[in-house]
């Protein structure tokens, strides 16, 4: 499952989006001058956080606990521990950017303090081309005359947390496969192993299937327990994360500015699988990251996960009714789904029964794609529903956003923003795809889907 595809997927920009960003581009026109930046406003934060991250670059202890408050004793004796833990992580690449000031409620007390909210962008030496991006809430304390940083837990109350890393749950193991990095805590170093092993069987498989530019490598990272999962992804509420094995981070990208990915292992749900389950969870995870740069908020997500779950069992000789036991369950029972899976249905609190149909039911639609129109259709068509284009005024092609998929070579098909009509929907745009690519629009296909549902299912 692709936690940024199911959970905490970006919102498409819609009529008031493409009018924000007009508005944004005629602003300098009108003569409104830009405020200064937070960097440029706290120029003394912004240099004590770079000489921070110079220290963790240079792996110099000392002048990183320099950037710490001495009178936050708490604090910076985690923090030592933390910088102790980063040892044998290969870092490639490690920057600090004041993103803000006032980012919650600060506790009485004196001193000139602020609550800043700060990135911290890394990136993993012969893995990531692009950085991991990770929010921190930090509590900033002037002390005669310097800018130190005193807590990172001062937000909690009001939900601030930011994300932790493995390095601030504890020492990092580090596993190197062929293809794969993985990153974990202590305790079960022979789970390590076995998801480097793992992850190098599942590159080669997706590779096979998808027919795209990638790196071909994966990082995974498996903390001790569930809990620290949520961590990870930035939650301190693990029952959303019960019974789901492993998600992939990231946001949807394009080409040109797709951030680094990360595998992470929910430990207690992995366990529970079994030899074949733990292939199939990592090969889908795996798709994931492959296809990372041709998802994009335009993807419906039963095309991005039903895609991979198309690769992770395409190898694979089960009937239909093994692997969509949910589904075939209820199509026995007369329960013929009557739509294709939405969004809300990949929901990690929308219940087990939903999600697993949801699931299974998006298989049986890309596997229905690729034996009626063949594979290499049901990659063009994953390419052209994840396209997206606007129409800036004045009649050009701007940045990428959520917009109208287009035939390759043409821009989209709508009026530019500000005519006063609606861009077409994201169901609009899939259908225009697939009728780009198979022929049919939604509405058929969905018909045939249904049919092939119940055709594959029949016990």
């Amino acid at each position: 499952m692709s936690e940024q595809r199911a959970a905490a997927r970006l919102p498409g920009a819609g009529a008031a989006g493409c009018a924000a960003l007009v508005l944004a581009l005629l602003a300098p026109l009108a003569g409104c001058a830009p405020s200064a930046s937070t960097p440029a406003r706290f120029p003394d934060v912004q240099r004590m956080l770079d000489t921070r991250a110079q220290a963790v670059r240079q792996r110099d202890a000392a002048g990183f606990l320099a950037s710490v408050d001495p009178r936050a004793t708490g604090y910076r004796g985690r923090q030592r521990a933390m910088f102790a833990h980063l040892a044998g992580v290969p870092l490639a690449d490690w920057h600090y950017d004041l993103d803000s000031t006032g980012a919650f409620p600060l506790p009485s007390g004196g001193g000139t303090r602020l609550a800043a909210k700060v990135r911290l962008r890394y990136r993993l030496k012969g893995y990531d081309t692009a950085p991991v991006n990770s929010v921190q809430y930090l509590t900033l304390t002037e002390r005669d005359g310097r800018w130190l940083i005193s807590s990172d837990t001062d937000g909690a109350d009001e939900g601030r947390t930011g994300t932790r890393q493995l390095w601030d749950q504890g020492p990092v193991r580090l596993v190197r496969g062929k293809h794969s990095l993985v990153l974990g805590g202590t305790a079960h170093p022979g789970r390590l192993k076995d998801l480097a092993r793992r992850v190098d069987r599942a590159v080669p498989a997706v590779s096979a299937a998808w027919k795209g530019k990638w790196a071909r490598k994966v990082v995974v990272e498996a903390p001790d327990s569930v809990e620290r999962m949520a961590q990870l992804m930035g939650s301190d509420d693990p029952s959303g994360y019960t019974g789901i094995a492993a998600v992939t981070t990231g946001e949807a990208g394009v080409e040109t500015a797709a951030p680094a990915d990360r595998v992470i292992v929910n430990p207690d749900a992995y366990e529970e699988l079994n030899d074949l389950g733990r292939e199939v969870v990592l090969t889908h995870e795996t798709t994931h990251v492959a296809t990372r740069t041709a998802t994009t908020p335009a993807t419906p997500l039963w095309l991005s996960e039903g895609f991979a779950d198309w690769v992770a069992y395409r190898g694979i000789r089960h009937k239909a009714v093994t692997t969509a036991p949910e589904l075939t369950r209820a199509v026995a029972g007369g329960k013929l789904p009557a739509r294709l899976p939405t969004d809300e249905d990949f929901g990690f609190r929308a219940g087990a029964d939903r999600l697993a149909k949801a699931y299974e039911g998006s298989w049986l639609a890309c596997r229905m794609i690729a034996e009626k129109w063949g594979e290499a259709k049901l990659i063009a068509f994953y390419k052209a529903a994840g396209k997206s284009a606007i129409r800036v005024a004045g009649g050009g092609t701007g940045a990428p956003m959520e917009a109208a998929t287009a035939t390759p070579g043409t821009g989209p098909a709508w009026p530019a923003a500000g005519t006063g009509h609606k861009p077409p929907s994201r169901t609009d745009r899939t259908d225009r795809a697939m009728r780009t690519q198979l022929g049919i629009g939604m509405a058929e296909f969905t018909r045939r889907w249904r049919a092939f549902v119940r055709q594959q299912l029949r016990r």
